[in-house]
């Protein structure tokens, strides 16, 4: 090689970086997205479900060739274990084994049995379709507040829910705005609007009703002696006499009575002007009444 030639030099640049990966984590990302959003439904269905549909649901889902165990939790398997009052052998659940023969009983009480199932069959089923016609009526009487103008404004002083009574309807003061003067008994034009509009509720259901007057905590004294018992009694009995007014009947009452401020809505609160109000309750009891058509 001559001393003024160059050696030539060959340079090789290896490109770097991340070759390709793939969708695959797409799919991935997408099951998860897919995952969450059922799980966020469930969680939403689970809150706004009753417990008795939560229990119907149950109820479908669950085999029908499977026996229930009477321990635990009352699920299947009863949350016992297969060693005991669970699952016996491979593939079964909640199969109880007998280990000795039955006791004999006397006809008489196996027939006496079957009647009492049957009373109480017959109860639940009353009981069931009662509850339904109160909620019935109960999702009436609110749907005839946002379908009627002059009730739609009223509707914030009308609370409804259940109770172990029943379903207890309240018409309650708000500020600015009270159902009754100031020491009167008698409601205002408004408020018996909405007593009237209430009597058509009771008087669709056989129920009887129980009505109560309610007063703040603050202390009044009218002439003789008169006092916050006899101002809640006395707009009870005139709340009656406007349902009486609007159709319903006599037979309907089963209670008024007045309660002063012994009952507040608002016990942190005694002076609120909320627990100045007059509270009907649709008793959950036997008929007394044949269904009004």
């Amino acid at each position: 090689m001559k001393n003024n030639e160059r050696p030539i030099i060959v340079k090789k640049i290896k490109k770097g970086g991340h070759g390709h990966h793939g969708g695959a984590w797409k799919v991935a990302y997408a099951d998860f997205v897919t995952a969450m959003m059922a799980f966020f439904l469930l969680m939403w269905l689970i809150n706004t479900t009753t417990p008795e549909q939560k229990r119907g649901i149950a109820d479908y889902f669950a085999p029908e060739s499977v026996s229930r165990s009477e321990s635990g939790t009352g699920a299947l398997l009863g949350g016992t274990s297969a060693a005991n009052d669970g699952a016996a052998g491979q593939g079964s659940l909640a199969v109880k084994t007998q280990l000795r023969p039955p006791a004999t009983e006397d006809q008489s009480e196996i027939n006496s049995r079957g009647k009492d199932n049957e009373d109480a069959s017959a109860s639940s089923g009353r009981s069931n379709a009662q509850n339904a016609a109160l909620e019935q009526a109960a999702a009436r009487l609110r749907q005839a507040m946002q379908d009627k103008p002059d009730l739609a404004e009223l509707s914030k002083h009308v609370l409804i829910d259940d109770t172990p009574e029943g379903v207890r309807i309240q018409l309650v003061d708000q500020d600015g705005r009270s159902m009754f003067e100031p020491g009167k008994a008698d409601p205002k034009p408004y408020a018996q609007r909405l007593l009237q509009e209430v009597a058509k509720t009771v008087s669709s259901l056989p129920n009887r009703i129980s009505i109560a007057g309610h007063t703040d905590g603050d202390s009044f004294q009218g002439p003789g002696g008169y006092s916050n018992w006899d101002l809640s009694a006395a707009r009870a009995n005139s709340s009656l006499k406007v349902l009486l007014d609007a159709g319903m009947t006599q037979d309907h009452v089963a209670e008024v009575a007045g309660k002063a401020g012994s009952d507040p809505l608002y016990p942190d609160n005694p002076y609120a002007s909320a627990n100045r109000r007059i509270s009907i309750v649709l008793l959950r009891e036997a008929p007394v009444l044949p269904p009004h058509d």
